[in-house]
């Protein structure tokens, strides 16, 4: 499969990212490929990046990136084809353990009310990481630069209490989940892996047949759970291809 889709080199200006540390697994480097849409939000950032999502790129603010990596293939896309997708028992019970929460779809806005579920969630579950220390205008920029058909899917309690957050890309075949983030103290609730069923639901209802999720790898632990969503599809040599 070619890393960049055909017809895109003309009219796209493609990078290689220096060398760094991979997150994920120690011992071993990674590289991106990696592009720009426009910061402001427009017509042809949610077309380039449902076209790169697609091939196994990812967007982040307004840099749209896969991995590239020399020695190394261990990042493997995946989505959820959500006609297929099965509702195991302790799926069920998570579904079940949140019927007091509803889903609604709201504006791009940096409210004070998101960063402060944003900034709670990194210092309990990412107190070591670069956007552990995003301040406002940070947390601003992450949300609304190269937003791409972009939404807020927040979960919220009838007092209208926010519990969770995930911001998604709409595209034409489905919804990318670019991030997500929940109130870390009550961890029973399982809210990460809540808002992804929600998601489902929601591109069940537009009739869209896929939920993308990044990048899943098989030996880190961080990656596990996105395995809990079977089954799964993954992009390697010959396109898009059920994962085992």
């Amino acid at each position: 499969m070619p890393i960049i889709p055909p017809g895109l080199a003309p009219t796209l200006q493609f990078y290689l990212s220096a060398p760094m540390p991979c997150p994920y697994l120690p011992d071993q480097t990674e590289r991106k490929l990696f592009t720009r849409i426009r910061a402001e939000p427009c017509e042809s950032n949610a077309e380039l990046n449902a076209i790169l999502c697609r091939a196994g790129f990812r967007r982040s603010q307004n840099i749209i990136y896969r991995p590239a990596c020399a020695a190394c293939e261990a990042c493997v896309p995946v989505r959820i084809p959500v006609l297929d997708f099965i509702f195991t028992q302790s799926l069920r019970r998570i579904v079940s353990y949140n019927t007091d929460l509803h889903l609604t779809r709201e504006a791009i806005e940096p409210t004070a009310e998101l960063y402060d579920l944003f900034y709670r969630y990194q210092k309990a579950r990412h107190s070591g990481s670069d956007m552990a220390t995003m301040d406002q205008a940070d947390f601003a920029a992450m949300l609304k630069e190269g937003a791409a058909d972009t939404g807020l899917y927040c979960l919220r309690e009838e007092n209208g209490a926010l519990k969770g957050c995930m911001i998604a890309d709409r595209m034409d075949d489905g919804f990318s989940a670019v991030y997500s983030f929940f109130s870390p103290a009550e961890p029973r609730r399982s809210l990460g892996t809540a808002l992804i069923l929600l998601l489902i639901n929601v591109a069940k209802e537009e009739r869209k047949p896929f939920v993308y999720l990044g990048y899943w790898i098989d030996k880190a632990r961080k990656m596990a759970y996105k395995k809990r969503f079977r089954p799964l599809q993954a992009l390697g040599p010959n396109g898009w291809t059920w994962l085992e």
